[in-house]
């Protein structure tokens, strides 16, 4: 059984937030169309490091979000596609897009024309600031976005800062709480029989995700410090050295501080009075580093991290991203999925993460190629042969 079976999305979204939301939603089971711009179709196509693969529309941006979807091409300026696209909402559950906010009003398919078709539709706007507000018409990016929440000033440390994250963070983040949102918005209508837009702003969705550090600002007036690898709320915990690289431990309950003394041959300074309690441990951490580093110096990383785990202090050693994507746990979860994708080979997916003992979700389809499953869809509504050729004479498709 599959989660989601029945529910048809209409997706238009492009490149990470969107496309990260119906990727869930397809790997629940939803029947995903991607609704793409004939030339060139999702800009993530021509983002990736294989430029042979850009050249094919297959970039591996757009490989990384797009397992289990369709593909339909459609030129959403033209008339005869808009009429297409409203034949699909009127047996569609959700449509989501992630243009500018205005787009789809413009075009005559925003939210309140579309409800007039179709009543239960769930139609979900991601965008950078939100559909209203002072900034909605502001352009942003996932690293626009990093500085003006706040993210980028409370990484790294008083060398490295402001600094921001490694990877995409607030566009998936973003495409997170759309899926979310998504899912509370069809449990909604499950009840009430009624669907609804839903306003996605990237920049809303980051903010809670920093809670304890916007926390102890908002109600205790404390900024945030640059401590680079180190836990703010808790000593010892974070990045320290070892005889062949580094290794992250957090000691962060008394007891784990203690054990950890001990195991290191530290025991003294349990009474030392910098370092006896929690919060002294916190203002004197960086007095207390090189006593860990030197005694971690002695040994490997493997070493430490097998005699403090086993001691119950949680440890861990820092993966290259190479070794942390088939470290023996991913592998063991089935985090990912072998897929042949048409024209770049075999290559890893991700499957859903969440593991649900009675609906799965798992990889079933590659990612499309760009209009894969036009003639497909379009046979569908009803369309034959011929007319599907002229569609594509005139641009439609």
């Amino acid at each position: 059984m599959k989660l989601l079976e029945g529910i048809k999305v209409l997706d238009l979204t492009n490149v990470l937030s969107g496309p990260f939301a119906t990727l869930h939603l397809s790997l629940l089971g939803a029947d995903v169309i991607k609704i793409e711009n004939p030339v060139g179709g999702d800009l993530a196509r021509n983002l990736g490091c294989v430029t042979e693969y850009n050249k094919k529309l297959m970039g591996t941006s757009f490989i990384a979000q797009n397992a289990n979807k369709k593909s339909l091409t459609l030129n959403l300026k033209l008339d005869k596609a808009k009429e297409i696209f409203k034949e699909l909402v009127k047996s569609a559950d959700v449509v989501v897009e992630n243009f500018r906010p205005g787009v789809m009003d413009r075009l005559g398919l925003g939210y309140d024309n579309l409800k007039t078709i179709n009543p239960r539709i769930i139609f979900v706007a991601i965008s950078g600031f939100g559909q209203t507000g002072p900034d909605a018409y502001k352009p942003a990016y996932d690293q626009i976005i990093q500085g003006l929440s706040g993210v980028m000033a409370v990484n790294g440390d008083k060398t490295l800062n402001p600094l921001r994250a490694g990877f995409p963070v607030c566009d998936t983040v973003g495409g997170l709480n759309a899926a979310f949102a998504i899912m509370a918005a069809l449990f909604y209508r499950e009840r009430h029989g009624e669907g609804q837009s839903v306003d996605i702003a990237l920049l809303d969705s980051i903010m809670p995700t920093m809670g304890w550090v916007a926390a102890n600002l908002m109600i205790g007036n404390q900024h945030p410090e640059l401590l680079g690898n180190d836990n703010f709320s808790s000593a010892p915990s974070g990045t320290f050295e070892t005889s062949d690289g580094y290794i992250n431990i957090a000691a962060n309950k008394q007891e784990q501080w203690e054990d950890l003394a001990d195991i290191l041959g530290l025991s003294d300074l349990k009474e030392d009075a910098r370092f006896k309690i929690r919060d002294d441990r916190k203002r004197n951490r960086f007095a207390l580093t090189p006593y860990i580093n030197e005694k971690l110096k002695l040994r490997s990383t493997e070493y430490w991290v097998e005699a403090l785990n086993n001691a119950g202090i949680p440890s861990g050693a820092i993966l290259k991203l190479d070794e942390a994507l088939t470290q023996d746990q991913i592998e063991h979860r089935k985090t990912f999925t072998t897929k042949h994708v048409e024209g770049v080979g075999d290559v890893k997916l991700f499957n859903l993460t969440a593991k649900f003992s009675k609906t799965p979700g798992l990889v079933e389809t590659p990612p499309p190629t760009l209009s894969q499953h036009t003639n497909e869809i379009l046979e569908s509504l009803g369309y034959d042969a011929g007319q599907i050729e002229k569609l594509k004479m005139d641009g439609v498709i």
